[in-house]
């Protein structure tokens, strides 16, 4: 069973709540009276590898491309959006290092690209013989 709290990354890889920690922090910078009192600032922490969402090779793979995922969070004045956010960014990465890349297979030129390429490479090399010095004419 899902809880809302629950970061959805695709259909069948769910990461529960309860493996995720949240610290929260004030914003630096420039600011009021309001912006040194707020803890806004989202911080949020998730292993891979101790995880129980996905499946083991999932698990691998993640673990692979990103280690341990710790993201911050800090565009908006609220925390609760913050907080939003910092799963919606968590939900993209993770879904990103799932992406098994499609592996290329290597192709040979075609017999007329190649003719196409000697033809301008003779062709070059005959402007520049042109350009050069002669002798006497």
């Amino acid at each position: 069973m899902s809880d809302d709290r629950d970061v959805a990354v695709r259909p069948g890889f769910v990461i529960p709540h309860s493996e995720l920690s949240y610290i929260f922090d004030t914003s630096g910078g420039p600011g009021g009276q309001h912006a040194n009192r707020t803890q806004s600032v989202v911080t949020l922490r998730w292993d891979p590898a101790a995880s129980r969402a996905g499946s083991a090779g999932q698990r691998e793979r993640i673990v692979n491309k990103l280690g341990l995922v710790e993201l911050i969070e800090g565009s908006s004045r609220s925390q609760f959006r913050n907080r939003q956010l910092v799963k919606a960014r968590l939900a993209d990465v993770v879904s990103e290092a799932l992406v098994i890349p499609e592996v290329r297979r290597p192709t040979r030129p075609t017999r007329a690209s190649s003719r196409r390429r000697l033809e301008d490479k003779k062709r070059r090399g005959r402007l520049k013989r042109d350009r050069g010095f002669r002798g006497e004419e």
